[in-house]
């Protein structure tokens, strides 16, 4: 079974055991590491069995892919932020409050990402007249340019939460403090989707086993931190470890009614403001029709 995820560690940790199939009955993994903007494009293309894409692309793919009611990435507290090279005086600018931005270009992981659709909701709110040129670039390379001046600001994701000071920058705003204030609902990111034409009982057993997998790496963490260090590259094993106890909670092993309320609420309030197509009734539900 072919599968698309990213090399980061709450991926690599949620998926460790049934990659190395340690999952019993779970299907072999044909593993390619690919950043979230790749996935998003290869679920736009109908490329790829089971991806790991953004919450945001979902209205483009529904019909062709159905959400997995596990392994994906929803939570509170773990939203993506907005920073800058300001300090609180306003130094370097004039970006340190969120009018600040107003006409700034700003650099963005991806324009299908959900952090992209949770940054342009809260500036429809907090950004009077709207932010200037959005520039896409791989996420990695967003907190380097702000420090460098070649774009105002930057919308980071991942350990960036945890690294930003070490970039001199300053947290304008998190885009998920404002989910949360404005909805009450988990702050809902990186969805595991998988063909719809596999039919119900394999999209099942898919499910099945990214759960197993989710809760061996809970029962047993030590036995995926090889395979957790070998792909975060020069992530500190410290930062890895924060990374993973944000991004892998009970929405992980089982999205529950909470966790489809804030995907439901992010699509179709998206939707309201023009911002992505709506959904057809029942195209989140699982098991979905083949």
């Amino acid at each position: 079974m072919d599968i698309a995820y990213s090399p980061c560690p709450n991926d690599t940790f949620v998926f460790d055991a049934w990659a190395h199939g340690r999952v019993p009955g779970a299907p072999p993994l044909d593993v390619t590491f690919a950043d979230i903007d790749v996935t998003n494009g290869m679920a736009e293309r109908g490329e790829g069995t089971v991806l790991k894409v953004s919450y945001a692309v979902l209205p483009w793919v529904l019909d062709e892919y159905a959400l997995l009611p596990c392994g994906g990435a929803l939570g509170r507290g773990c939203g993506p932020l907005v920073l800058t090279r300001d300090s609180a005086d306003g130094a370097g600018g004039g970006t340190a409050r969120p009018e600040g931005l107003a006409g700034r270009t700003v650099a963005v992981p991806s324009e299908r990402s959900t952090a992209y659709l949770l940054f342009r909701l809260w500036a429809a709110d907090r950004v009077p007249g709207g932010v200037g040129e959005v520039v896409v670039m791989p996420f990695h390379e967003i907190m380097p340019a702000v420090r460098d001046g070649a774009v105002d600001a930057g919308l980071v994701i991942h350990e960036a939460r945890f690294t930003y000071r070490d970039y001199g920058l300053v947290k304008l705003a998190d885009m998920g403090e404002h989910w949360e204030e404005t909805t009450g609902l988990p702050i809902p990111l990186g969805a595991i989707v998988a063909k719809r034409s596999l039919g119900v009982e394999t999209l099942r057993r898919l499910a099945d086993a990214a759960r197993a997998s989710v809760r061996m790496a809970w029962d047993d963490p030590e036995a995926s931190r090889p395979y957790v260090r070998e792909h975060a590259q020069e992530m500190d094993p410290s930062v890895a470890d924060r990374h993973i106890g944000l991004y892998v909670n009970e929405f992980t092993a089982d999205l529950g009614p909470d966790g489809y309320a804030a995907v439901r609420g992010l699509l179709t309030r998206a939707a309201a403001e023009g911002l992505v197509p709506p959904i057809a009734p029942g195209a989140l539900d699982f098991p979905a029709t083949a």
